[in-house]
């Protein structure tokens, strides 16, 4: 049977990297919807490429101007835009699969209705879990939904978890997780030098290719942080029981401990179609484009603990997990306003961490019990995170 699938975010590098696979396999897989933000030549292209049925973007202007640009080349793509119409693309009853790859909060409302619509969502979106961890869990028990992660580092804990794990990790024998990251590009530069750090630098992964938000998280490591409190609603398993290593080679992807002393690990290139194919095909497997992984050329694989000093988001997000409620979605917008601002150059890559504990200090944590609470801490956050950057501008 052909799997029929909604894409949302499908020009960033996910959605490159699905529809990559997905091109691999024409006879299982039929695209009937494509999401994006701004990137409108690649979703024409894509669109020319695809045929989906569907189109959507945010902007009524940039939807205007793709419905222009595929009827010149003759494609029936329907394009729609505004919040509401990446929604109705994550509901579509012809809709199997739903790919969530819309970065930052604008990918929450789509990704719970996909949940609510009971679909399978390959999830891509760490804010759903890292904002609205138990509003979005509700929603896919209530929906009947599957949830497969997509993240190489949950997508290889899923992999290495016993097969009927069901999120009770002590009868499943599992002491803990561990969370693989690769340090980033700043992991032996001296701490006086990172006040000097670039967004240039600081978007120059030694080993992934990926989006300019995304990259500074991993030079700060909040992209590990946010990713422990993803484990913890993905996993069922609490804080104290995930531990996050430093691993160069980003080879191994993540590993699973059990207590019998074994440990189970998930190696591979690093390379995210190995994971969009995992989850595209489970449980079957498919040719995802990725070369096998050559382990004597390899050679060596080294590990580290993490200097909290030296990477004070990690920190501050098992914080926010502890702190639980809307504390998390309070880090998440904070980081995402100080991220940007450092893109921007208003502020430093030192002043990053800075930003987000001053705005934790100042928003207590408050309960999470729909989408709105949920917006509503978000938006909060982000007020404040204003605030704060105005003030570390005035010093």
């Amino acid at each position: 049977m052909v799997q029929k699938l909604t894409i949302l975010g499908s020009t960033g590098s996910i959605g490159v990297s699905t529809l990559d696979v997905i091109r691999r396999h024409p006879e299982r897989y039929r695209v009937e919807a494509l999401c994006a933000h701004r990137q409108i030549d690649r979703l024409c292209e894509q669109c020319v490429e695809f045929a989906p049925r569907y189109a959507a973007v945010r902007d009524d202007n940039l939807a205007r101007e793709l419905r222009q640009r595929l009827a010149t080349v003759s494609c029936a793509t329907e394009v729609l835009s505004g919040p509401e119409a990446l929604v109705r693309m994550a509901e579509l009853p012809e809709v199997d699969t739903v790919m969530a790859a819309i970065v930052g909060a604008a990918g929450l409302p789509p990704t719970l209705a996909a949940a609510l619509a009971g679909k399978t969502i390959l999830l891509a979106n760490k804010e759903a879990l890292v904002m609205a961890g138990p509003v979005f869990m509700r929603a896919v028990r209530q929906g009947k939904a599957r949830l497969l992660p997509i993240d190489s580092e949950h997508n290889a804990i899923f992999q290495s978890l016993p097969d009927d794990y069901s999120g009770d990790f002590n009868k499943s024998g599992v002491r803990g997780l561990l969370l693989t990251a690769s340090g980033g590009p700043f992991r032996k530069t001296p701490l006086e030098d990172l006040p000097k750090v670039t967004p240039e630098q600081a978007c120059a992964h030694p080993n992934w290719s990926m989006g300019r938000k995304i990259s500074v998280d991993s030079a700060t490591m909040m992209n590990k942080g946010l990713e422990v409190i993803e484990a913890h609603w993905l996993f069922n398993i609490p804080a104290e029981n995930i531990q996050v290593v430093i691993h160069p080679q980003s080879v191994i992807h993540s590993l699973v401990q059990y207590v019998d002393g074994s440990v189970l690990a998930e190696l591979g290139n690093p390379d995210m179609r190995t994971p969009i194919a995992q989850a595209l095909a489970y449980p079957e497997r498919i040719d995802s484009g990725v070369g096998p992984l050559d382990l004597f050329d390899v050679a060596a694989l080294h590990f580290e603990r993490p200097d909290f000093d030296r990477f004070p988001c990690l920190g501050l997000a098992y914080q926010a997990l502890k702190d639980g409620a809307s504390a998390p979605a309070t880090l998440n917008a904070a980081n995402e306003v100080a991220v940007q601002q450092f893109l921007e150059g208003r502020i430093g890559f030192v002043d990053i961490s800075q930003v987000i504990a001053r705005v934790m200090e100042r928003i207590p944590a408050s309960g999470l019990y729909s989408l709105d609470d949920v917006l509503a801490a978000d938006a909060v956050a982000r007020r404040m995170a204003e605030l704060v950057v105005d003030e570390i501008n005035q010093r």
